[in-house]
């Protein structure tokens, strides 16, 4: 999949509109789509989508870490951020958008740098104004537990 790299990659508002959650998420992960620029500065990817879920592996690079040489904070939150409304985004209908409100993250142990994790979003709810989702990093052969998150997202219709 292809990574965004200026405005005039991404998808058109009407072209976004035209399709649901679920066609917009299978596009990109088939490559019919651009993945986010988000993407390519943090190292992740799309690698599964279904109704209400989906995981992105990630791969934690010198670039994201803190002065203290550590993977930063906002790494886990941006990798779980995508997982989790992403999830949501599956369950949303043609015509629609959603956006987060509010998440949560908890940071259970560090992520090796060069270690490839997996970022796994699954909706709990996604109604007619609101998305709920949970999120969790593995890792990738081990299974190891990195991080937890949850999210509230909202839903709008736009056509």
């Amino acid at each position: 999949m292809a990574t965004a790299t200026r405005p005039d990659d991404l998808p058109s508002t009407e072209d976004v509109l035209a399709l649901s959650g679920l066609e917009f998420m299978q596009r990109m992960k088939a490559g019919d789509l651009p993945g986010p620029p988000i993407g390519g500065l943090m190292n992740y990817r799309l690698a599964e989508v279904e109704p209400g879920r989906v995981v992105f592996r990630a791969t934690p690079e010198f670039s994201h870490t803190n002065p203290l040489g550590t993977v930063h904070g906002g790494w886990y939150g941006t990798l779980l951020d995508s997982a989790m409304a992403c999830a949501v985004m599956t369950l949303v209908p043609r015509g629609s958008v959603y956006t987060t409100l509010e998440y949560k993250v908890n940071i259970i142990r560090p992520v090796p740098l060069g270690a490839e994790v997996e970022a796994i979003g699954v909706s709990q709810h996604t109604g007619r104004s609101t998305g709920v989702a949970i999120g969790e990093i593995k890792g990738v052969g081990d299974g190891k537990l990195y991080a937890t998150g949850s999210t509230t997202c909202i839903v709008m219709k736009m056509a």
